[in-house]
């Protein structure tokens, strides 16, 4: 009999992903998803299992299907669901042998209301209490918890996982103060692995491409209009007034780039963009993107790229494009600021006048910011080995159990 006939098959490995999502509207969750099955895949493929992985609770009920060949798509998660043995949930996380919780990036938290945090909190109970399920919570931004009520909750959610993986150093701190420390480990987002494609060099004397993300959530005073976010700078005004800047510059040519399109609300990108377009009609829009590493394949192309959301900072970044970030919360601080690179400017403490006069100097020394990327991402993406390191032990446990049962 030959050999190959006589070959087994691996095994198969089912991985619960919850949290995620494929085809998101917002492509930072997509970028999320996507690294996070690369490098899931890679760690499977060390312990010589084949990976399927099922994703579990997102927030809409996305018609789009995967397309990736080992990914199907969990049940619509509805709270009144999160506990019943007869829901699509509950059928689904039967059939996992692990689970892994992202969290959205940084939806662990209690500043997004009651219901949601009661989601969040509720479905990482369920996968580790109710359903018995090994539970790993991804690297991801942890907190802020400012009810008393929400810490306790969280912290008991923490003390069920096997492991906690913040994802920067402010969220570190938050598990300490919290006194969740036996479990903890510090990783980086997941999204500094996803893939891309490199796009060819440009001819010598190409102009200079300056990518603007407009954030539709920060372009429209936020998701009220009333500045819930805290912002001190006119970040509409910013962004208006850096392209007049930058448009006068002689060689440089404007990008508008979305990374939350579709959604038609004050959170799209592409209806702040339109409203730049319609003003400034010299600039140029790239392509919709349907995934995230279509979105990161493009920004790869750039020469500079200001950004309003964090994924998209992170693409340029992974991609060594000079980046300045527009920092809306402590997960941009925490994150580049874990990486040893100062190139953002944080909206909630910098002034208008202040932050145009920072990425102009930006654009200047584009030189320096991709050495200090340079000197960043090896950081980065050694955290993000560790991780692997870590995931192929917690896979290959899995497994053993599954065999010894």
């Amino acid at each position: 009999m030959s050999q190959a006939l006589t070959a087994r098959k691996p095994a198969t490995c089912t991985i619960g992903l919850l949290w995620h999502s494929l085809k998101h509207p917002n492509l930072g969750i997509d970028a999320l998803t996507r690294a996070h099955i690369s490098i899931l895949s890679a760690a499977a493929a060390r312990v010589g299992v084949l990976p399927h992985f099922i994703l579990l609770g997102v927030w809409f009920e996305s018609k789009a299907e995967p397309d990736l060949p080992n990914v199907e798509p969990g049940a619509f998660l509805k709270l009144r669901d999160v506990a019943k043995f007869r829901s699509g949930f509950a059928k689904a996380l039967m059939r996992c042998d692990v689970v892994l919780d992202i969290s959205e990036g940084d939806s662990f938290a209690d500043i997004y209301g009651r219901e949601r945090f009661m989601f969040q909190t509720g479905t990482k109970m369920a996968a580790a209490l109710v359903f018995r399920k090994p539970l790993v919570l991804a690297p991801q931004t942890i907190g802020p918890f400012n009810q008393p009520w929400a810490a306790k909750a969280a912290r008991l959610a923490m003390r069920m996982c096997k492991r906690v993986y913040a994802r920067d150093a402010m969220s570190s701190a938050v598990l300490k103060t919290m006194g969740i420390t036996g479990n903890v480990d510090e990783a980086i987002d997941v999204a500094f692995r996803l893939p891309f494609t490199r796009p060819a060099p440009r001819p010598p004397g190409s102009p200079i491409r300056v990518g603007f993300n407009v954030s539709g959530l920060l372009f429209h005073g936020g998701y009220t209009g009333n500045n819930e976010l805290g912002m001190v700078l006119d970040y509409a005004a910013l962004t208006r007034r850096l392209i007049a800047d930058l448009s006068k510059r002689p060689g440089v040519e404007i990008w508008l780039v979305p990374h939350v399109l579709g959604s038609g609300g004050r959170d799209d990108d592409n209806s702040a963009i339109a409203t730049i377009q319609a003003e400034f009609p010299s600039v140029h829009a790239s392509p919709q993107f349907e995934t995230s590493i279509e979105a990161k394949s493009f920004i790869a192309g750039l020469d500079l790229l200001v950004a309003g959301r964090m994924h998209a900072c992170i693409a340029a970044f992974s991609a060594g494009v000079p980046v300045v970030p527009i920092a809306y919360s402590r997960k941009f601080n925490g994150l580049f600021g874990t990486l040893g690179y100062n190139w953002f400017v944080d909206g909630r403490a910098t002034g208008t006048d202040a932050a145009e006069a920072f990425v102009l100097q930006a654009f200047d020394k584009r030189d320096t910011m991709k050495a200090d990327i340079a000197k960043g991402l090896p950081l980065a993406l050694d955290r993000l080995s560790a991780y692997e390191d870590y995931l192929t032990t917690f896979l290959r446990d899995a497994m053993g159990r599954r065999a010894a049962a």
